[in-house]
């Protein structure tokens, strides 16, 4: 039995759209670019019995639209050689796809001789370092390599003085021997330190008096971990230089701030 037989052909074309519409509209939506943020404490997102110690990477991730997706994977205490023993990097190797990014950023912890879970000699940090690089390109995606933050140190005539000395240089002969970005984040962060001078530069650190913050009752003084306002001028710093590179990634920053330091 026929039904409708002199509309039929005048409905068709408009059934198939209506299907097709439909169709998209149920389609599973296209996957967001995602940054994956692997490196120590001074990276690291915070628990709250922790605060105000803030890592750079929780600001950083305010600075991109919906489009981009932030995973913070650095941990409080890792190194390359141990992030890559406790399968930390696995989990983020498992979920790469073409398009996405790894901003790497080691060193604190890999150059801590007397603990042996942590510590990864010269020799060793290189080849993790370009493990990390070599991994994620199989994936298309793309590595940016940054020498670790310098902590806070001053010589007695006030000026900044090199943390790093030994592993920031072999972050940059990694970048070089396998073409890959890079960032030095150990000059920035002097440069920053140095424009606010040894004294007022503990603000942009964990320094607290006793009594000053219920988390810290007996007070800290910590110049390896910043605190709010230190970990938003080193993200500001990261997300400057990032921009220098030219990624398409650019296109959806949408919180730059202030990025004069």
């Amino acid at each position: 039995m026929k039904v409708f037989p002199a509309a039929w052909p005048n409905l068709k074309p408009a059934f198939i759209l209506i299907l097709f519409m439909l169709l998209s509209a149920f389609s599973a939506p296209e996957r967001k670019v995602h940054v994956f943020m692997i490196g120590d404490s001074t990276m690291a997102d915070k628990k709250i019995s922790k605060y105000p110690e803030t890592g750079w990477g929780t600001p950083f991730k305010i600075f991109f639209d919906s489009t981009v997706v932030i995973e913070n994977h650095a941990k409080n205490g890792r190194s390359t050689k141990s992030f890559i023993a406790e399968n930390r990097w696995s989990e983020v190797y498992k979920k790469l796809e073409p398009g996405d990014y790894v901003i790497i950023e080691f060193g604190h912890n890999d150059e801590s001789v007397q603990k042996k879970e942590r510590y990864a000699t010269p020799d060793q940090y290189r080849e993790n370092l370009k493990r990390f690089i070599r991994e994620t390109e199989e994936k298309g995606a793309q590595a940016i390599l940054m020498t670790p933050v310098s902590r806070r140190r001053f010589d007695d005539a006030g000026n900044i003085e090199l943390t790093h000395a030994e592993y920031s240089p072999l972050v940059e002969e990694v970048a070089k021997e396998t073409h890959t970005p890079f960032i030095d984040m150990d000059s920035l962060t002097r440069e920053l330190y140095q424009q606010f001078g040894a004294d007022q530069s503990k603000w942009l650190f964990l320094q607290l008096e006793a009594g000053e913050h219920p988390n810290y009752p007996e007070g800290k003084r910590d110049n390896t971990h910043f605190n709010e306002l230190g970990a938003r001028l080193v993200a500001q710093l990261a997300l400057r230089e990032i921009k220098k590179l030219g990624f398409e990634i650019n296109d959806h920053i949408v919180n730059p701030g202030n990025q004069n330091h």
